[in-house]
């Protein structure tokens, strides 16, 4: 625990730092390099200076993902934790909006002011600097003491947050964040929000005991219980197809999904089926085909970040081309709309850091480059590399 003297000290540090109207070399080294990044995006987001609550969101979802099981299944746990810390627990998805909360009775009335609750919006372009955006921001746990915080409504506060890693993909899922107030600051507060992430991961491993993760984007990878399998082309197209068909489908249309106007007899998929059948273990059904394990694939989390508007998650699962060889009429289609998705989502958005970081992942995301060229001033120095990228088109 840190003396009343020493956490007020940290205030008045920081409230000389906020009041420079640039950080020099000097100052940035006397807050963390991540806290000192965010103020700057903070301050180019023209977050309203009224804004005292985090504005909410409908946050009801057609669709469980395998985080809201989790949480169902840890949820008491959890709040064990909150109500014995003096804490609010909030978990947020990757695109900052809470989907779940527990709150000690000292915390929950200031939780509710300030929409610290399930569908308040965190990001932080939204509500400036704060611990639950920036995990998910660097995929690190953080911490956000006090007037580090952009909004001045939650001034008061002290922040702990740890991004929560699907035990089989690696991908992030979302954030777990521990808020209490500052004077009640604690160096071990970082671990107790790794510490729940923890717990929600062994939750994950619980609830996934039939698991398939599919790798699409890029070089196509399978995975089922954690070991990855060797598969044909054609049968990753049919656990494509039946990802994206949940509901399931009978042989014929299957056959039609697949192969289109090709010439491929039927019994040739039945075969692709059989032995399919064998690899998984009995989670392909039939009557119609579809699969019976939980499933998880990178290109339905990019669909999902688009359909929430949330255009970084999108771009960062996004890792090349959704299977790149295939033949499928059912699967070129399905690629062409989420392309022209995601150039559509570039085309709108205003931040210049995550579009520099696709293109230099996808020199050939000319779309990108287009949007860059718009946004930055004509002086700046990615101007020059930026025009030689788009002369190769």
């Amino acid at each position: 625990m840190f003396t009343k003297q020493e956490l007020i000290r940290q205030r008045q540090s920081i409230d000389q730092l906020k009041q420079q109207n640039s950080l020099s070399p000097r100052s940035a080294e006397k807050l963390e390099q991540s806290i000192a990044s965010s103020w700057q995006r903070s301050v180019l987001s023209s977050i309203p200076k009224e804004r005292l609550a985090a504005p909410l969101l409908n946050h009801n979802k057609k669709n469980k993902t395998s985080l809201d099981k989790a949480l169902n299944a840890c949820s008491s746990e959890l709040g064990h934790i909150a109500a014995q810390s003096s804490m609010v627990i909030a978990v947020g998805d990757v695109g900052s909006t809470i989907i779940w909360t527990a709150s000690s009775t000292q915390m929950q009335s200031a939780a509710e002011k300030v929409h610290f609750i399930a569908g308040g919006q965190w990001a932080e372009e939204v509500v400036g600097t704060n611990a639950l955006a920036l995990s998910l921001k660097t995929q690190q746990s953080s911490c956000v003491f006090s007037n580090e915080h952009y909004m001045e409504s939650i001034h008061d506060w002290v922040c702990y947050a740890a991004p929560i890693i699907d035990p089989y993909s690696k991908q992030v899922l979302g954030v777990v964040d521990l808020s209490t107030t500052w004077k009640k600051h604690n160096s071990l507060g970082v671990l107790a929000a790794e510490r729940c992430a923890s717990i929600i991961q062994t939750a994950l491993i619980d609830q996934q005991r039939q698991h398939l993760y599919i790798r699409a984007f890029s070089t196509p990878q399978i995975f089922f219980n954690g070991k990855s399998l060797v598969l044909t082309p054609r049968q990753i197209e049919i656990l494509a197809i039946l990802v994206l068909c949940p509901n399931g489908l009978n042989l014929e249309k299957l056959h039609q999904a697949l192969y289109g106007e090709r010439k491929v007899s039927i019994g040739t998929l039945k075969a692709e089926m059989s032995q399919l059948r064998d690899i998984l273990g009995g989670m392909l059904g039939s009557r119609p085909y579809r699969l019976l394990a939980d499933v998880e694939a990178d290109f339905l989390l990019a669909e999902q970040a688009l359909d929430s508007g949330y255009v970084a998650s999108a771009l960062q699962v996004y890792k090349g081309v959704f299977l790149a060889k295939t033949e499928s009429p059912f699967l070129c289609a399905w690629r062409d709309c989420l392309e022209s998705r995601l150039s559509d989502a570039i085309f709108k958005t205003t931040e210049t850091d995550l579009l520099l970081k696709h293109v230099a992942h996808f020199p050939e995301a000319i779309d990108a480059v287009e949007r860059l060229m718009e946004l930055l001033p004509s002086d700046h120095p990615a101007h020059l590399s930026l025009n030689k990228f788009k002369d190769m088109f």
